[in-house]
């Protein structure tokens, strides 16, 4: 058991640390500041208009639970 137990390990082992240092070190560049776009205030995503004409749409069709009118009457 011993046998097989060990080339597994070491395989685990060497596998592991090869991906541990796949991506190699990160270099940050210090001295240079933070340059983020900034985003005008009045951009708008697409959700919240889509949202308010989901709801337009909801309010002016109704709920539809109008009753069947009776023939009998």
């Amino acid at each position: 058991m011993m046998n097989f137990l060990k080339p597994v390990v070491v395989a685990a082992t060497v596998l592991s640390a090869t991906m541990a240092h796949a991506g190699g070190p990160v270099i940050i560049e210090e001295g240079q500041g933070e340059q983020v776009a900034a985003k005008p205030a009045s951009s708008v995503g697409i959700l919240p208009v889509l949202g308010a004409l989901v709801l337009l749409c909801l309010v002016a069709c109704g709920g539809g639970d109008d009753p069947a009118p009776c023939e009998k009457c």
